[in-house]
C-alpha cells in the first residue's frame, strides 16, 4: 500500500472516529494547542448523543464501521491500558468480536484451498456456522473415527481478511509515527513498536495452525493438573486457514444462573480458574491471554475449558521471578525490596533513587492492608503499580502489561462466581509453592546449573566469534584506510528512491486536500 493511500485511510478512520464522538471524547490535558483546537472543532461535527448512549457504545460503533481489522485491533488495545488509557482500554474490552457471517461455500473453498481435500472427505457432516467473528467462523461438522461419529468445532478464516489487514496496518504505522513525533510525551510508550506487535499478532492469530500449536502446548503443559483442559485438535483436518478441534459440550461462565442449576461449586470453579491461570504464568510461563467469559465454559465433569487461543503471553524466567518477588515484597510489606527488585531487572532507570521509589511502592501498598483480604484485588494493585513506574520513567514492558491486562479478566470472571473471591488465599497455593522453589534455596541450584549451560554454549560458539570479530576488525581497518564508499549503482538507487520520496509526499498531500473537500462537501 502507498503513503497515499495511508492517508486517504487515515482520512476515514479520523472522519468516523469524529461523527462518533469519540475524538471529543480523548482527555485534552496532555494535548499541544492545536490538538485541542482540532478537537473542540471535532465536538461540533460530531452526531447527537441518544440519551443514555456511553462512550463505550460510540466507540464500539466507530470501530464496528471501520470493519472487522480494525475490530481485532481495538481488541488488542484493550489489553494495552498504558497505550490508550484506562478507560479506553476498559470500553475497548465491551468491544463485541461478532461479525456476520460468511457463506458455507467460501468456508468450504479455504478448507479444501488449505488441506487440498475435499470438504466431503474430510467430514462426514459440514453444517452452517453457529457464530462469526472478525478473524474467523466457526461451523459444527462430524468426523467419523474407528467407525465412530464424533462432533468436532472448525474454525475457518475469513476471505479477504489479511489483503484488508494488511492495508488497514499501514495507516496504524502512520499515525504511530505521527504520535511519536507530535506528541512526545508518548514516546516512552513506544507506539511503533506497538503497532509492529499488533501486526505481528495478528498475524499469529490469522495463521490457525498457530492457534492448533498454542491449544497443543497448554493441553501438553496441563495434562497432569485438575479442574482445566482445553480442547484436542485434530491435525490431520488443520492448516493455514482451518482448525479442527473437539467439540466442547458445557456450559459458558458468564451463564452464572446455568452454572448454578447444574450443580457446580461455584466457588471451587472461581479457585481454580485464578490457580489454573497463576499456575500457566508462573510455572510454565505460557498463558491463555484473552480469557474473558465467553471463552471459558464448564464441562459436565466440572472442569474449566479454556477455548480461542488466538492471544497468547509469555514470561521469561526474569519476568516470573520479577512478578513473584513483587507479591511476596507486597505480602511481607517490604517496599524496599520491590523497589530494588525494579532496578536490578532494569525496568527502572538507574539515574533515579531507589529509596524515594520504595517510597511510591509504600503508598500503594500501606492502604491494601487496611483492607479486609476479599476486598483486595491483585490486578488493581498491579494496576496501581504501572502507574506509579510511569512517573518513574519506566519503560513499557509489553509482557507484563498483557499479563496485568489478563489477570484484570480472570480475577473479574472469579469475581462473578464468588462476590467475596479471596485473591490472596486462593493463589497461595500455587504463588507460595512457586516462591518457595525460586526464590529460597532451590533458586541457587537452578542459576548455577543455568549459569553452567550458558557458559557450555559461550564455550562452544567461541570459535566462531572468534572468526567472526577477526573479519571485522579486518573490514573496520580498510574502511578507515579506504574511506565508505558507494558504487555507481547504489548511488543512482539512492538518488531514484529520494526522489520517489517526494514525488509521492506531494502526491499524498493533494490527495489529502481532494479527501477533505469530498468530507466536507458530504457534511454540508
Amino acid at each position: 500500500m502507498s503513503t497515499a493511500g495511508a492517508y486517504v485511510r487515515l482520512a476515514r478512520i479520523g472522519w468516523v472516529l469524529v461523527r462518533e464522538g469519540v475524538v471529543s471524547a480523548v482527555p485534552s490535558e496532555h494535548l499541544p494547542p492545536f490538538a485541542r483546537f482540532g478537537q473542540k472543532v471535532a465536538g461540533l461535527l460530531a452526531r447527537r448523543k441518544v440519551p443514555g448512549e456511553e462512550r463505550s457504545d460510540r466507540l464500539s460503533r466507530a470501530v464496528a464501521r471501520l470493519g472487522p481489522s480494525y475490530v481485532k485491533i481495538g481488541q488488542f488495545l484493550a489489553t494495552r491500558p498504558d497505550v490508550v488509557g484506562a478507560e479506553f482500554a476498559a470500553d475497548l474490552s465491551l468491544l463485541q468480536d461478532r461479525m456476520a457471517t460468511f457463506p458455507q461455500s467460501e468456508a468450504k473453498a479455504a478448507i479444501e484451498g488449505s488441506l487440498g481435500r475435499k470438504v466431503e472427505d474430510l467430514y462426514a457432516e459440514f453444517s452452517e456456522p453457529m457464530a462469526a467473528a472478525s478473524i474467523a467462523q466457526v461451523h459444527p461438522a462430524i468426523v467419523m473415527r474407528d467407525g465412530q461419529p464424533h462432533k468436532v468445532a472448525v474454525k475457518v478464516i475469513r476471505p479477504g481478511i489479511r489483503q484488508r489487514f494488511a492495508s488497514d496496518i499501514e495507516a496504524m504505522y502512520l499515525v504511530s509515527h505521527m504520535q511519536e513525533r507530535f506528541l512526545p510525551y508518548t514516546r516512552r510508550l513506544k507506539p511503533v513498536e506497538v503497532t509492529k506487535t499488533i501486526e505481528q499478532t495478528t498475524k499469529i492469530e490469522m495463521d490457525l495452525r498457530l492457534e492448533a500449536a498454542a491449544l497443543s502446548e497448554l493441553g501438553e503443559n496441563t495434562k497432569d493438573d485438575s479442574g482445566f483442559r482445553v480442547p484436542k485438535v485434530d491435525w490431520e483436518r488443520t492448516g493455514r486457514d482451518v482448525v479442527t478441534m473437539e467439540w466442547i459440550d458445557g456450559i459458558k461462565m458468564s451463564d452464572v444462573d446455568g452454572l448454578k442449576a447444574s450443580g457446580h461449586d461455584l466457588d471451587a470453579l472461581a479457585d481454580t480458574l485464578i490457580q489454573s491461570f497463576l499456575r500457566h504464568t508462573l510455572r510454565d510461563g505460557f498463558f491463555h491471554a484473552d480469557m474473558h467469559q465467553g471463552n471459558l465454559f464448564v464441562d459436565d465433569a466440572g472442569h474449566i475449558v479454556a477455548v480461542d487461543m488466538g492471544i497468547v503471553g509469555r514470561l521469561g524466567k526474569k519476568e516470573r521471578r520479577f512478578l513473584a518477588e513483587i507479591l511476596f515484597g507486597f505480602i511481607t510489606r517490604d517496599y524496599q525490596r520491590v523497589a530494588d527488585v525494579h532496578f536490578e531487572a532494569g525496568y527502572v532507570p538507574s539515574h533515579h533513587d531507589a529509596a524515594s521509589f520504595a517510597q511510591a511502592i509504600r503508598a500503594i501498598g500501606e492502604p491494601i492492608h487496611g483492607q479486609p483480604a476479599e476486598t483486595i484485588s491483585m490486578a488493581k494493585l498491579l494496576t496501581l503499580l504501572f502507574e506509579v513506574t510511569e512517573l518513574f520513567d519506566m519503560q513499557t514492558r509489553p509482557e507484563l502489561v498483557m499479563l496485568q491486562k489478563t489477570m484484570v479478566v480472570v480475577e473479574g470472571v472469579a469475581r462473578t462466581l464468588n462476590p467475596r473471591f479471596n485473591m490472596w488465599k486462593a493463589s497461595e497455593p500455587v504463588v507460595g509453592k512457586w516462591i518457595r522453589d525460586n526464590l529460597g534455596p532451590k533458586r541457587i541450584v537452578t542459576d548455577l546449573r543455568d549459569g553452567l549451560h550458558a557458559a557450555l554454549r559461550l564455550a562452544e560458539a567461541a570459535p566462531e566469534i572468534a572468526a567472526r570479530t577477526e573479519r571485522f576488525s579486518s573490514e573496520i581497518m580498510a574502511m578507515s584506510e579506504n574511506g565508505l564508499r558507494f558504487d555507481a549503482e547504489t548511488a543512482h538507487a539512492i538518488g531514484k528512491a529520494e526522489a520517489r520520496h517526494t514525488r509521492s509526499g506531494r502526491i499524498a498531500l493533494w490527495l489529502i486536500a481532494a479527501t477533505l473537500v469530498y468530507i466536507a462537501w458530504q457534511v454540508t
